[in-house]
């Protein structure tokens, strides 16, 4: 479900509120793979299904980093923030792997607003994204986002 804000204004009555969650996505063999050419990581544990049977986790695990790009599919679907002429994509705070996802595991991501700054011509929101995994008590990845948001 997304939660629309009509102006970036509104983000300030938002605060230490829960703002919602993505779709569930499944990460599948292939996702992985894609991700390790784009970045050059073949580790085993992520691209060698038979070896990776042998290994700590039973089966190959997704890229904490792999887990880290979904936030940014993830976040449009959290929240919706309207009448801006741009947003942009600050940075990251507080970046935590808790639990290896593995594959044909399903996450989703929850967003909660931490934060929100005023800045130069516009607002900055901090938005906490849990990514969770479909049946695990701990969470694949959590990261402090933070978005500019100019408006109109």
């Amino acid at each position: 479900m997304t939660t629309i804000f009509k102006t970036p204004l509104d983000l300030e009555a938002a605060v230490g509120t829960k703002l919602g969650e993505s779709e569930w996505l499944t990460i599948d063999q292939d996702r992985i793979n894609l991700f390790a050419d784009a970045t050059g990581d073949h580790q085993w544990i992520h691209v060698d299904p038979v070896k990776a049977k042998e290994g700590s986790f039973g089966t190959t695990i997704a890229h904490g980093y792999l887990t880290l790009s979904l936030v940014n599919m993830f976040l449009p679907e959290i929240v919706d923030v309207q009448g801006i002429s741009m947003g942009v994509n600050y940075g990251c705070e507080k970046i935590r792997f808790p639990s290896a996802v593995k594959v044909n595991s399903r996450v989703r991501g929850v967003g909660e607003l931490t934060q929100v700054e005023h800045v130069k011509g516009g607002v900055q929101a901090t938005i906490r994204v849990t990514v969770e995994i479909e049946g695990s008590d701990r969470p694949g990845c959590v990261v402090d986002t933070i978005s500019r948001y100019y408006p109109k």
